[in-house]
């Protein structure tokens, strides 16, 4: 299909289409069931269209299903055996997700008739192939000199606060200064620290005030925002943690209720009578 409709540069021409399920029209995208009127306009091809060209097509092949009735395909079969095959010669889920514009990674799993191992197995056979392709070199068992360099690695990502979250073989951006760094991920045990370094800006920011460091006092600003924003992340990481039963309320409590009506008008003068 890609290649009756592919361009001379090599592109999938980008056409406008109706969408029948939401009722409204789409962006041009490069849709693979198109084609060209009178060798000018491109437009694509209707699901009509689409539902008659598999109808024809099964009716030559005269194929039967399990049963001895002839075979029976919508258009919206194709994404599933899209989804089987691709997942099955090793494309990860994920991208199959993304490729199907399915939010959910349950629907594309869903889609495809195989099983989880046998996507797995898919999987390693594909990067299999895909090492075979690639030079040797890149796949050595590493020196000692360099393993250890590895794991020294994640050995300096242990800081007071918590642990430093940036990649392997990468600098510190930051000149170490990890109260401003946003892949600081601060340990909920340190919390007690985090305030006291809060505290302390806050008193060298007066001081710096009072000073006339007016530069220096910037500086301290932008630390004391961050550490303010490292406090705020781990309330909002506790809240998330924390589980609120929302039960509804036993009889007891419900009984044990006090409420107090209020005065009928002719309630006053009823008073007294027996």
């Amino acid at each position: 299909m890609i290649a009756r409709i592919r361009q001379p540069d090599g592109m999938v021409p980008l056409v406008p289409f109706y969408d029948g399920a939401e009722k409204l029209w789409c962006p041009p995208a490069p849709l693979l069931f198109q084609w060209v009127h009178g060798g000018i306009e491109t437009s694509p091809i209707s699901s009509t269209a689409i539902r008659a060209a598999i109808r024809e097509i099964l009716t030559d092949t005269d194929l039967l299903d399990t049963d001895g009735q002839p075979l029976y395909f919508v258009p919206h079969d194709l994404r599933r055996i899209f989804a089987t095959e691709a997942i099955l010669n090793g494309m990860p889920p994920h991208i199959a997700q993304i490729l199907l514009g399915h939010k959910d990674i349950n629907t594309t799993m869903g889609y495809k008739a195989v099983y989880p191992d046998e996507a797995i197995n898919g999987h390693r056979a594909f990067i299999a192939r895909r090492r075979a392709l690639r030079p040797h070199e890149e796949y050595r068992t590493p020196t000692d000199v360099e393993w250890d360099e590895f794991l020294g690695h994640f050995e300096r990502r242990k800081i007071a606060l918590g642990e430093c979250g940036r990649a392997y073989d990468t600098s510190c951006q930051h000149e170490h200064s990890c109260v401003r760094c946003p892949v600081l991920r601060v340990d909920p045990a340190q919390r007690g620290r985090l305030e006291q370094i809060r505290d302390n800006l806050t008193e060298r920011i007066a001081e710096a005030e009072r000073e006339g460091w007016l530069g220096e006092a910037e500086g301290l600003r932008v630390s004391l925002a961050a550490a303010s924003d490292k406090l705020t992340q781990l309330d909002e990481r506790a809240r998330r943690a924390s589980t609120v039963l929302l039960s509804i309320p036993p009889f007891r409590e419900i009984a044990s209720t006090t409420v107090t009506a209020p005065a009928h008008p002719l309630a006053e003068g009823r008073t007294g009578q027996g």
